[in-house]
């Protein structure tokens, strides 16, 4: 009798340990969590002026909302687990466009235990972008932003992989050249390394900003897609120039990448020729994984990065645009599930 009392009270001393511990536990990923969320938000109330509750929320899925944005769409996000993760994902979406894109490169990532951190680009998802899209220290704006958002990534993460779409991928092959730290794997998607034959010989003529800035005027933010603007604007392509040849400044320097490298990359791609990806390939000591898709499929740039459910979620308006003009009407990457796998297999790795 003495004894199955005293194990009883023992049971219950162990009982009372494991539900302080849980609860300790449990509080400490909540601030973790809540940390992540808080710093990220704190970033875009600076931006913004002001944020405010979002009116749509996910599960697992948490945006920042303002006023100031076309929509709840076009806020930057993060995706988190219940428990935080140690391995840490950025993507960065691509110019004209929102985190909206990445939304789902970013559920790929947060499957394989990845948190995820889809930060909006300075200048991008507004109502009014007309000083932002002829700001001339806009590049600079971006590529700070992108080394805040990464910062936070690194103070709560062992592992951070980093990428984008189109100058999204740009950017985060700029951010790992220029600072050598930090980031453990990079990803392309349809990466803007090059740009046009035309668009480069344009980006060369002297006060061609200038002139850019006159031509774009009061940059027009609503169009047929609500998650991106109806174009880009000349002086944000002048600018992303800028950020293409800084990377090739680098690389002629003797700087390599020397982490895991994932590209996914379209032939038929008319915007971002492939060979600006080819030429970064050329610079990676790898592992690399490069993912090309055939010129046969006629795959436009912006379409890499879009499957059937997301095509479904932006509910473009056709009716706004001239379907005769190539690639004027989104389309589903119809080899997205490959892509996918062989992201996954990427993302394994870490």
């Amino acid at each position: 009798m003495f004894r199955r009392a005293f194990v009883r009270k023992r049971l219950a001393t162990y009982n009372v340990v494991v539900a302080t511990t849980l609860m300790l536990f449990s509080s400490l990923c909540i601030a973790a969590s809540s940390q992540v969320l808080d710093e990220f938000s704190a970033m875009y109330k600076q931006e913004w002026g002001v944020t405010q509750p979002c009116k749509n929320t996910r599960l697992n899925r948490k945006s920042v909302c303002s006023a100031v944005l076309r929509s709840e769409g076009n806020a930057p996000f993060v995706l988190q687990h219940d428990t935080p993760s140690k391995k840490v994902a950025v993507l960065i979406h691509g110019l004209s466009d929102s985190p909206f894109f990445m939304r789902e490169i970013a559920n790929i990532l947060y499957d394989e235990g990845f948190d995820v951190l889809v930060p909006l680009l300075p200048g991008h998802g507004l109502r009014d972008a007309s000083d932002d899209m002829s700001d001339s220290d806009l590049a600079e704006r971006w590529q700070a932003h992108i080394d805040d958002v990464l910062n936070l990534a690194n103070s709560v993460a062992d592992t951070v992989i980093v990428g984008g779409f189109s100058t999204g991928g740009a950017l985060a092959v700029e951010h790992y050249l220029d600072t050598d730290t930090g980031v453990d794997g990079l990803m392309l998607f349809s990466g803007a390394l090059a740009l046009s034959e035309n668009a480069e010989s344009m980006s060369r003529i002297w006060g061609i900003k200038w002139v850019a800035k006159i031509i774009d005027g009061n940059y027009v933010t609503h169009g047929p897609n609500p998650y991106k603007y109806p174009h880009v604007a000349g002086f944000a392509g002048l600018e992303l120039m800028d950020i293409i040849n800084q990377v090739r400044d680098q690389f002629e320097q003797g700087k390599q990448i020397e982490v895991p490298l994932f590209a996914a990359h379209s032939q038929a791609d008319a915007t971002t020729p492939i060979h600006g990806v080819e030429s970064v390939m050329e610079n990676s000591r790898g592992p690399n994984t490069f993912f090309v898709i055939d010129k046969s499929y006629d795959l436009c740039h912006a379409d890499l990065v879009v499957n059937t459910p997301l095509l479904h979620q932006m509910k473009f308006n056709a009716n706004r645009v001239d379907e005769r003009e190539p690639c004027a009407i989104p389309k589903a990457n119809p080899l997205f599930d490959n892509m996918a796998m062989m992201l996954r297999v990427y993302a394994q790795q870490f």
